[in-house]
Order: structure tokens, then sequence, then C-alpha cells
């Protein structure tokens, strides 16, 4: 996939693709790499044909699994870490990157496909403070 066929906008330098244009983007061969860690990341997981999970805090350290050769479309929860990763990849000499604008968050908005595992759903007031709301439960009972 050549750069000059995805409708991207730039924004301070970072190629920002919707989620419908992700989607389409990964049904053409691109890699979607989710940079959301792990506690974040098992509740609701993006559902495109071919997802790679590296968490921001290990993805210097796991760059090798990053493939070159595909176009790679970095996505988080709410599009701020995916923007982190997508300049450590360019540094990095990575080219054919985009980053999906609004993260999980826009995903799901706009009814994109995803998977959810219920026993994985998260609580807390903010994105900081989530935590496994299942196992917390589980626990208590334990």
């Amino acid at each position: 996939m050549e750069s000059t066929t995805i409708g991207f906008t730039t924004s301070e330098g970072i190629h920002n693709l919707s989620p419908r244009e992700a989607v389409e983007c990964c049904k053409n061969g691109a890699v979607l790499l989710d940079v959301r860690e792990d506690y974040s990341s098992q509740f609701k997981q993006f559902a495109v044909p071919e997802v790679l999970q590296i968490p921001m805090s290990r993805l210097d350290q796991e760059l090798q699994r990053v493939p070159k050769d595909k176009w790679i479309v970095l996505a988080d929860s709410a599009g701020l870490r995916s923007k982190e990763a997508y300049l450590l990849l360019r540094e990095k000499g990575f080219t054919r990157i985009s980053n999906l604008a609004g993260g999980l968050v826009e995903w799901e908005r706009d009814g994109m496909p995803l998977f959810a595992d219920n026993a994985e759903r998260l609580s807390g007031s903010c994105a900081c403070q989530l935590k496994p709301r299942e196992r917390k439960q589980k626990e208590s009972r334990d």
C-alpha cells in the first residue's frame, strides 16, 4: 500500500487516519499496532485482519516484531500514546506509518469492528485509574 492511496490528514507532521480509513487500510494489508498497555487492551480489541499488540512501555525493546514491509496503523485508547509510538517508529526509520486519530474511543463511536471480553471490563473514574472490574469483585468473594 503506497501513501498516495491513503486518505490521511497531517497534523504536527503525523499522518492521521479516521477509524473508517484505518479499517480500509487494514483490509488492504496494513497491520494495526495496538500500543495500549496489557491491562487496558484485554476488554475491547480491534477486530481487523492483522493486529499486533505491543504496549508503548515495551515498544522500543520489541521493535523487531514490527514488520517493515507493511503499512503500520498505530492505535491506542484515545490517540495520544499512539502519537508517541508514531514518532518513535519514524525516528527508527519506519516510513509507512499512520496514527489512528481518536484511538479506540473514536473507533467504537464510529461503529468499527471490535471484540469485547466482558470478563476483562474495567472500571474507574478516569483512564488513569482504570482497574479490572470483574477480577476485583471475584477477588473479594474469594
